[in-house]
């Protein structure tokens, strides 16, 4: 019975998601109506359909279904409300890397593979640090805190040292900017086959919930499992910075909203993260769009105006 309450919930944001794509589509400085858009004869609003919102909804979508994943897996890994990719550094690693093969004249999938090699390093710092023949959760978030400060100083001397040209637009991409989001075929393969993968290791991922002792009675390899996780979650958080910048809170809220929705059932609860996650951060850019038109905001700025009271909201005793 509960399963089937958890897949009717699933089923809920579903709909959700197809209706916050959908709002955003019609949604903007320039609203028009589905037989408008039939009957343009692919002008002006086949135009602002095509090329500019469908590509910016879909990665908005994919980047928050992608921090999302990515929170999910980094507060089963470390048993901890408070992780996700933001606060453990690994957002700060993939972006200050990022920016500066940015610098160097970089694009594409050289950008993402520098963002992966910055996550990676950073979680590779956060395990060695924290102890990792323990695994202390404790210890690896509070490295995961102390490394992102660091990174943080690194990325405020790359605007220190960057010219003036570029600065703006780095500044922009830094808070979560999804102005000039394109087509990215890379962060739709990497959630679609991501969001597989997880699906795959979601029975073990029940069992190392139980924590360690009681995962390795049960015969689960707890770390090269473990190692497994952390590789994903660096990748999903990668491939959202690269995507859409820094975007906070949606891999931090997230994952407890999905939990009630579907429980500790993760072949349920990731998917529901996924679309959870991708309808906030799409409505958060519909906001970003509209609020203000025709002047846009970065969509980072709107989502933690909408993610600190939920998160406060949530964490309340």
């Amino acid at each position: 019975m509960k399963t089937y309450t958890a897949t009717r919930r699933i089923f809920i944001l579903q709909l959700l998601a197809a209706v916050s794509v959908f709002f955003s589509l019609f949604k903007g400085s320039t609203s028009f109506t589905l037989h408008q858009l039939i009957y343009d004869d692919y002008g002006q609003f086949n135009t602002i359909f095509l090329k500019l919102r469908l590509p910016r909804t879909i990665t908005a979508f994919t980047s928050g279904g992608l921090l999302a994943l990515s929170g999910s897996l980094m507060q089963l890994l470390l048993q901890n409300p408070l992780a996700d990719p933001y606060v453990l550094g690994i957002s700060s690693g993939a972006a200050f890397f990022t920016l500066l093969l940015m610098l160097a004249g970089a694009s594409g999938s050289m950008l993402l593979a520098g963002a992966w090699a910055g996550s990676m390093l950073t979680a590779g710092m956060i395990v060695l640090l924290g102890g990792m023949h323990r695994w202390q959760m404790h210890a690896l978030l509070l490295c995961g805190i102390a490394i992102a400060g660091g990174f943080g100083a690194g990325i405020s001397l790359i605007l220190l040292l960057s010219p003036d040209a570029s600065l703006h637009s780095m500044l922009f991409w830094l808070t979560g900017d999804l102005n000039d989001a394109g087509w990215s075929p890379a962060g739709i393969i990497i959630l679609i086959a991501g969001t597989g993968i997880c699906w795959l290791l979601a029975p073990g991922c029940d069992i190392l919930g139980r924590g360690d002792q009681e995962a390795r009675a049960l015969g689960l390899p707890v770390k090269p499992y473990r190692i497994i996780l952390f590789s994903l979650s660096s990748l999903f958080a990668a491939a959202a910075v690269v995507q859409a910048g820094c975007i906070g809170f949606a891999g931090l809220i997230v994952p407890h909203f999905a939990r009630r929705i579907s429980g500790y059932n993760h072949r349920l609860m990731l998917p529901a993260a996924v679309l959870l996650g991708g309808s906030l951060v799409v409505l958060a850019d519909t906001l970003a769009r509209t609020l203000f038109a025709p002047q846009q905001i970065p969509v980072g700025i709107v989502m933690a105006v909408i993610g600190i009271p939920i998160f406060i909201f949530l964490m309340r005793p």
